[in-house]
């Protein structure tokens, strides 16, 4: 099986800003496994906050070469499981070969991934918007920018988050969720959210640092009139068990746990305890959206709107209009990469 790796620039049609960072064009690689003529293709976003760069994704999978070149192709499960001893501290990289092993194996069997996975096409959750932080009249714009949408993903962790979520709710009648990226106390989780469930807010998207103490995510759990979904203290499988009684639901993300094998796992896990379950993205391209989107099925809840947010991409699969998720025309994930406008978004790696 041969690999070849694609490292791009996806400029944003905004700049995107949560609590920690600020980005206007996100670094991304693209994976490309190739087995008798057919490819397959993944992503891994760079990362800096969980210290992954193109650069040493990049070098990972040089390091995987050899059991890439000798494998006889298989089930994508298989090859996940030669690959996580090597890579078990770079899920990011590990997502990129797996999400292209899933789609390489759709593509050979000539089905979509999510019935290989045993999944059925049905109660698909439509996907939300995201609004990242900004000036309030720019976050109403923004808004705005984007109208029908049945549900709006507001990022916060300024010093007038509430005052945010009121203008905008001032703009629409959907349902809005409010994600603070780890940039609230448990004081202030705790007294927002009955502010913020007067406004219409389903629920709160990881208040507290990771790092935070377990008894202020246990206050939060008990005493706030939000659900509380994780996505930074749910990083990988063993994560679904922690958060259970301290978290009402999980934000599953593919480059944090390392793809579609472990998500699928730890999706089911995670409704087996009784928690809500969703799939979030990383601002990827078309090809990691389309991915990500064959899980809608095990999905409470889906926030897919990556490549929405791109003003270009030189990929194209599953597509998000006003929240609803059509599947792209291909087998496997469903994407493809449009090689022949690759130059316009190449990055040359020394």
């Amino acid at each position: 099986m041969k690999v070849r790796v694609y490292p791009l620039a996806l400029p944003l049609e905004h700049e995107f800003t949560i609590a920690r960072e600020s980005i206007s064009v996100q670094r991304s690689l693209i994976v490309e496994l190739e087995h008798e003529g057919v490819c397959g293709y993944g992503e891994a976003t760079e990362n800096t906050y969980y210290g992954h760069s193109l650069k040493s994704m990049t070098a990972a999978i040089e390091n995987c070469t050899p059991i890439l070149h000798s494998y006889q192709f298989g089930r994508p499960q298989e090859l996940w499981d030669m690959l996580q001893a090597g890579l078990s501290g770079d899920p990011f990289t590990l997502s990129a070969l797996d999400l292209a092993a899933h789609d390489l194996h759709g593509k050979l069997k000539q089905q979509p991934t999510y019935q290989l996975l045993g999944l059925q096409w049905e109660r698909i959750p439509a996907s939300s918007y995201t609004i990242g932080i900004d000036s309030i009249d720019k976050m109403v714009a923004k808004l705005n920018e984007q109208p029908g949408w049945p549900v709006y993903k507001i990022k916060l962790g300024t010093e007038h988050d509430v005052d945010i979520v009121r203008q905008l709710r001032e703009q629409t009648d959907a349902t809005l969720r409010v994600d603070a990226n780890c940039g609230w106390t448990a004081e202030e989780t705790i007294a927002n959210a009955s502010v913020l469930k007067q406004l219409g807010v389903e629920f709160i998207e990881q208040p507290l640092p990771a790092t935070a103490p377990d008894e202020a995510h246990r206050r939060v759990y008990a005493e706030s009139v939000l659900p509380i979904i994780a996505d930074e203290s749910c990083l990988v499988e063993s994560d679904v068990e922690k958060c259970h009684q301290r978290f009402h639901g999980v934000n599953v993300k593919l480059c944090k746990c390392g793809g579609l094998t472990p998500a699928v796992r730890m999706l089911r896990e995670a409704r087996s305890l009784g928690m809500s379950t969703m799939v979030g993205c990383m601002v990827e391209s078309s090809i990691g959206i389309s991915a990500a989107a064959q899980l809608l099925p095990l999905l409470d809840y889906a926030d897919l709107d990556g490549a929405v947010l791109l003003a270009d991409e030189p990929a194209e699969g599953a597509t998000v209009q006003r929240g609803r998720v059509q599947l792209g025309p291909l087998d496997g994930n469903g994407a493809r990469l449009i090689k022949q406008r690759l130059d316009a978004f190449a990055i040359q790696q020394a």
